[in-house]
């Protein structure tokens, strides 16, 4: 029930609360990226109509300016003017009508009947005209007598003194405005307003109101002060949320892989956690019972060892000297044996002393030198000059060393090279042991270390159990690293001593 609870828990923690957060996150995220894209496209819209409006003013201002110069011209007979005036218009279909007045704003001549003698002097740009003497755009819509509406443009005629001798106006239609910008954006909610947010004309409103400004971009026309307001388009709920789904479902699956991988790294170390807890209790299994039975085993075998020794010195025969000689072999095996089992049990702080690793090694160099002749193997050491202090057991230490070294000729029958190699290192010491022997299989490295694995015909599974406990019991640490039919490299690390100056 407690692990059950566990893997909930651990279920919330990993799977449920990061898919929450993630899903809030990519919600937010997706909102504020719709509103940007949206608020682009309004934007982009309406700077289509923004500089189609400029390019449609700067010609009619330069119609304007032409008409004005010959204006000036014929000052004294305008009606000479008509049929330029007649021209200009029936060109350009956006005209609904170019008049020409006088400085009152009475109507002489013009290119439709519409306003004929007709007096515009009361119209606000009109009066503008004649206090700015420039270039005016009415900000408001009027309405002719045949229904059109229409948008005035009027430019002062200026003589040399700089007075107003005439003002030509040119009616924008916005009907045909209007159709222009339907066609560019047929789907579109958009209006052109003055500078006092008066609206001149919209397209596609549909009687349905101003346009709110939190649900609407703004921009200026450049040749006039007027803004063009353009809706920011709605939001399409179904592409947003087709999106969300396919984005929650790989969140979704994205935090269960997670989840299966955490749960996967966390079996596999608790598997390693009980398997090396198995190792302990292996060990600790050898332990007790090396305490409680290697003494009842060493007195007996004591025994018989006397009395094999004094049937040896009374059968004298060879045959029986040889049978002795296989049982005094034995009992020495099984001597080795609880000896071992003493180590690996022993639960008591060991008497340690400061000991020069180098004199170790020296010491245990003929034992090396003997078995390496013996087997046709060549030996050499590569030890500094500097000492190498270590606290530990001088024989401990000594009964590692032969032991590897003891594997290491084993390995190499006969012929090979055997190398120890002493590295000091900051704070610790390097002992590298190197033979070129038959090497180790991976399968069999994984395991080298476990009680009572052995290669070996005759082996008991301990001897580098031993020497692991003997190394870690000093602060240090153990590696082997092989290759088959290539050689062994032994890789001990020993703290270092401070020396006393």
């Amino acid at each position: 029930m407690k692990r059950h609870n566990h893997n909930f828990f651990l279920y919330i923690i990993i799977v449920i609360v990061p898919i929450l957060i993630s899903l809030l996150y990519y919600f937010n995220e997706a909102i504020d990226k719709d509103n940007h894209e949206r608020k682009e496209q309004a934007r982009w819209v309406a700077s289509i109509h923004q500089k189609s409006w400029d390019q449609f003013i700067s010609e009619t201002v330069t119609s304007l300016d032409i008409l004005a110069l010959t204006a000036e011209t014929v000052a004294k007979t305008p009606e000479k003017l008509q049929p330029l005036l007649l021209k200009t218009h029936w060109k350009d279909s956006r005209y609904g009508g170019i008049y020409l007045l006088d400085p009152k704003g009475t109507v002489i001549t013009g290119s439709n009947p519409f306003l004929q003698n007709a007096n515009l002097s009361e119209n606000e740009y009109i009066k503008e005209i004649n206090r700015t003497k420039d270039l005016i755009i009415s900000d408001h819509q009027e309405t002719l007598i045949n229904g059109q509406k229409v948008i005035g443009i009027g430019k002062p005629v200026l003589d040399r003194s700089g007075q107003v001798v005439s003002i030509l106006i040119a009616h924008l239609r916005i009907d045909y405005v209007q159709n222009i910008m339907r066609v560019l954006t047929p789907d579109t909610k958009l209006s052109v307003t003055n500078p006092n947010g008066t609206v001149i004309m919209d397209i596609n409103m549909n009687g349905s109101g101003e346009l709110s400004n939190d649900r609407s971009i703004s921009i200026p026309i450049d040749r006039v002060p007027w803004n063009i307001k353009v809706e920011i388009p709605q939001r399409n709920m179904n592409e947003l949320i087709k999106n969300a789904i396919l984005v929650i479902i790989q969140i979704i699956i994205g935090f269960h892989i997670l989840f299966l991988f955490i749960k996967y790294l966390m079996l596999k170390r608790q598997t390693a956690k009980e398997k090396k807890e198995n190792e302990l209790q292996k060990l600790e299994l050898v332990g007790t019972l090396a305490a409680s039975t290697a003494h009842e085993i060493r007195n007996p075998l004591t025994g018989i060892k006397g009395l094999v020794q004094l049937l040896s010195e009374k059968y004298t025969n060879e045959q029986d000297q040889y049978y002795f000689s296989v049982i005094n072999d034995e009992i020495n095996r099984i001597n080795e044996i609880v000896s071992e089992f003493l180590i690996l049990g022993k639960p008591t702080a060991q008497k340690t002393e400061i000991m020069d690793l180098r004199k170790i090694i020296l010491g245990i160099e003929p034992l090396i030198i003997s078995e390496a002749n013996l087997n046709n193997i060549k030996y050499q050491s590569i030890i500094p000059d500097m000492p190498l202090l270590i606290d530990c057991t001088k024989d401990q230490l000594k009964q590692v060393l032969l032991n590897i070294t003891k594997n290491a000729f084993e390995s190499m029958g006969a012929g090979g090279l055997l190398t120890i190699k002493l590295i000091e290192l900051p704070n610790k010491c390097h002992i590298k042991i190197t033979d070129t022997g038959m090497g180790i299989p991976d399968e069999a490295l994984e395991k080298i270390f476990q009680p009572f694995y052995t290669s070996k015909e005759f082996g008991t599974g301990l001897g580098l159990v031993v020497c692991k406990r003997i190394i870690q019991s000093f602060g240090g640490e153990i590696h082997l690293t092989s290759k088959v039919n290539k050689g062994t490299h032994v890789d001990i690390f020993l703290p270092l001593q401070k020396q006393d100056l």
